[in-house]
């Protein structure tokens, strides 16, 4: 009857999290869509490069708002790691 409705404790951390997870999976799609690009033999199909630059397209986009919120990951990038 007098029950107060719960916060969320924090927000921005919870919000934070999902956007480097999702951060993370944007990076993994371009990489897959760029090496699909290189490996097929006549890659002036437009469905690939139009493929590709969504997956760059959005992958900007959510590195460009982690950069605005100031979100940093605790994980290193496999990319990184093989180089």
């Amino acid at each position: 009857m007098f029950k107060r409705k719960q916060k969320i404790k924090h927000p921005k951390a919870t919000y934070d999290e999902q956007l480097l997870t999702t951060l993370n999976v944007a990076k993994v799609d371009w990489d897959r869509a760029k090496q699909n690009q290189e490996a097929v033999y006549d890659n002036n199909t437009s469905e690939l490069v139009t493929q590709t630059a969504l997956a760059r397209a959005k992958y900007l986009y959510l590195y460009r708002e982690a950069r605005l919120r100031q979100v940093h990951g605790q994980t290193i990038q496999r990319s990184v790691i093989d180089k």
